[in-house]
């Protein structure tokens, strides 16, 4: 999350503007093009979607390519999960440009048996609609499928798609929700084990 507060606060100062109070929290299950005609709207922008969209990909991308890294021991329990057979899908409102690059940073975008994106779905990941898509392309009923969230709107989309939802700690803003919202809350995927 903190790529795009970089970029927030980056695209605002570059046009003489502040990221407003709750800015992101507003975007976070938002698809690529709402997030972009919200910020056109809000801040009365000439672009276009398509001209704002381009500037943060440009700006999203050397950092998904370089910076982002994986969560705590995301890396194992995700092997210890293909160990074991399980499939594994990617519920994203990030465009190809951007999961792209980060997962082939860590080498685990073949590791995935399904990416949806929002954009594709015509839908924000706060509706059910992108989770039902990608258990679908895993071909699990949605029931079978336990989701790692964490920001609220998203885990309650996936939990309107009738699936397991585990919340996974980013910062204190959304911890309390997070704790109430899920079945699980984990720190990191060190504790994921237990939630198997």
């Amino acid at each position: 999350m903190h790529v795009w507060s970089d970029i927030d606060v980056a695209f605002l100062k570059k046009r003489g503007l502040g990221v407003p109070k709750g800015y992101a929290e507003t975007l976070a299950p938002l698809t690529f093009r709402e997030t972009a005609e919200y910020t056109i709207d809000l801040f009365h922008l000439k672009e276009t979607p398509e001209a704002v969209m381009a500037e943060w990909n440009y700006m999203a991308v050397d950092a998904y390519s370089r910076e982002v890294e994986m969560k705590p021991h995301a890396r194992e329990y995700l092997t210890r999960l293909k160990q074991m057979g399980v499939r594994l899908g990617v519920c994203t409102a990030l465009s190809p440009e951007l999961y792209v690059p980060a997962l082939e940073h860590h080498g685990i975008l073949r590791w995935f048996d399904a990416i949806v994106t929002t954009d594709e779905v015509n839908s924000s990941k706060s509706l059910p609609r992108p989770f039902l898509a990608t258990a679908e392309r895993m071909r699990v009923m949605p029931e079978k499928c336990l989701v790692f969230e964490d920001i609220p709107a998203a885990a309650q989309g996936a939990l309107d798609a009738g699936m397991t939802v585990c919340g996974v700690y980013d910062d204190d803003k959304f911890k309390t929700e997070m704790q109430s919202l899920c079945r699980y809350f984990i720190y990191d995927f060190s504790e994921a084990e237990a939630v198997l």
